[in-house]
């Protein structure tokens, strides 16, 4: 029984510091709340590996697993930014971006659960990435414009809803024999997570960044790609049509 049940407990863990993470957040405690999100992100990519390994693979746990992932990974980073940089501008402005974030990892992960993706990728920046950005952006808003900030929030929304290809990772496998290793490895985890979590914060962002910026990469590529083609089609109806 407590076999099928761990995957569900890891799900039911990211959820819980999720939850977390809004109540520090509103505590003033922004750097606190960021790594109980990127912490999330372990016990979110753990809870499907768990689950493949020990063939424990359910609806059920697929439906809480995108519950969950809009509440920690959607609603807190957004909440993160909302109280540490958004709180100065129009109300109105800051309520509407701090709503759109969560609002499209929901419909990321509306589309994930009904259309089938391409193998070894997700049709759209996965939300995990995405929200794990946005807490860690969220900690240099010293250094950043509130400009900025509110555009960065803005992209990641959208590189989420995008049909952009973004590498999985998620398919690598845990060995049967190590899943019981697992929550000590996650103990660990949010020990030094709670140890270093500015320091440890902003060096989790660098690589998510990067992730998120191959998405955006990708997406001009494609642009400069059709507009290549769609004038390369023009010169051949031109020469086509042009008198000899």
């Amino acid at each position: 029984m407590l076999t099928k049940s761990l995957p569900n407990l890891f799900t039911v863990g990211n959820l819980f510091l999720g939850i977390i993470s809004i109540i520090l957040v509103f505590n003033n405690k922004p750097e606190l709340a960021a790594i109980m999100v990127i912490v999330a992100m372990l016990l979110d990519g753990l809870d499907g590996s768990v689950a493949r390994a020990l063939n424990v693979q359910s609806e059920f746990g697929k439906e809480l697993d995108s519950l969950s992932d809009v509440i920690s990974f959607g609603v807190a980073p957004a909440f993160i930014m909302y109280v540490v940089a958004f709180t100065e501008l129009n109300a109105a402005a800051a309520w509407i971006v701090t709503a759109i974030f969560p609002i499209c990892g929901a419909l990321r992960l509306a589309r994930f659960n009904v259309v089938a993706g391409t193998p070894g990728y997700f049709i759209g920046l996965p939300i995990p990435a995405a929200g794990g950005v946005l807490c860690t952006l969220a900690l240099f808003q010293k250094e950043l414009n509130t400009f900025v900030l509110v555009l960065s929030t803005l992209l990641l929304s959208y590189l989420m809803v995008s049909t952009v290809k973004y590498p999985n990772f998620k398919k690598i496998g845990i060995p049967k024999a190590a899943i019981w290793i697992t929550p000590i490895v996650v103990v660990i985890a949010v020990v030094v997570a709670v140890q270093f979590p500015g320091t440890l914060s902003k060096m989790i962002f660098v690589p998510l960044l990067l992730y998120a910026l191959y998405g955006l990469k990708k997406n001009v590529e494609r642009l400069f790609t059709r507009r290549k083609r769609k004038n390369k089609s023009l010169d051949e109806v031109k020469s086509e049509t042009t008198p000899l």
